[in-house]
């Protein structure tokens, strides 16, 4: 019987090269997923999905997010998707690309969101990672922090806070990091 299998799979291989076409690469479960996640996408209309490897490579995308409501309104904020094979077992890996003054987000671009670390589920998906990246924006959290020194002076001094924010977005040092124009 295993025999039969590999004859059949040769002459396959041999039609499928005398076709003209290379041999048809197989999906993952995981990409078969992600496809179906990425075509499903409601997007708030501040988000924007690319793909920087083309739409070949459906595991890597970026996502941009332009908040319209909060410290951060008017910033635009880039973050890459890597997408693991075993996808939707083990939750995407997400950086911020621009470096960014806020309480959830590292200076190394690492991210503070409970559904990437432990409250991962297989019934998540993209679009709820999404507005949680966007929810982290419109309501920064001081109580689960990477960034220590942005998350104390949110709790202690919001008024500050905002103005630090402004700074950074604009462009410029937030004590003696500077930050990129991202406005």
């Amino acid at each position: 019987m295993i025999r039969l299998f590999k004859v059949k799979e040769k002459q396959r291989e041999l039609a499928e090269n005398a076709s003209g076409r290379g041999p048809v690469k197989k999906q993952t479960a995981g990409e078969l997923r992600l496809h179906k996640d990425i075509s499903e996408l409601n997007l708030p209309k501040s988000c924007v999905i690319s793909f920087p490897n083309g739409k070949d490579d459906l595991m890597n995308f970026e996502i941009s997010i332009r908040p319209d409501d909060g410290y951060y309104v008017g910033g635009t904020f880039l973050f890459t998707f890597q997408v693991s094979p075993i996808y939707p077992h083990d939750a995407p890996k997400v950086k911020c690309k621009t470096k960014v003054y806020h309480p959830n987000i590292d200076l190394e671009g690492n991210v503070c969101l409970n559904i990437l670390r432990e409250d991962w589920k297989p019934v998540l998906n993209i679009n709820t990672i999404v507005y949680g990246l966007y929810h982290l924006f419109t309501e920064p959290n001081h109580e689960d922090p990477l960034n220590h020194d942005a998350a104390a002076v949110l709790r202690d001094n919001p008024k500050i806070f905002q103005s630090n924010v402004r700074k950074a977005m604009a462009g410029g040092y937030v004590g003696q990091t500077y930050f990129t124009r991202c406005m």
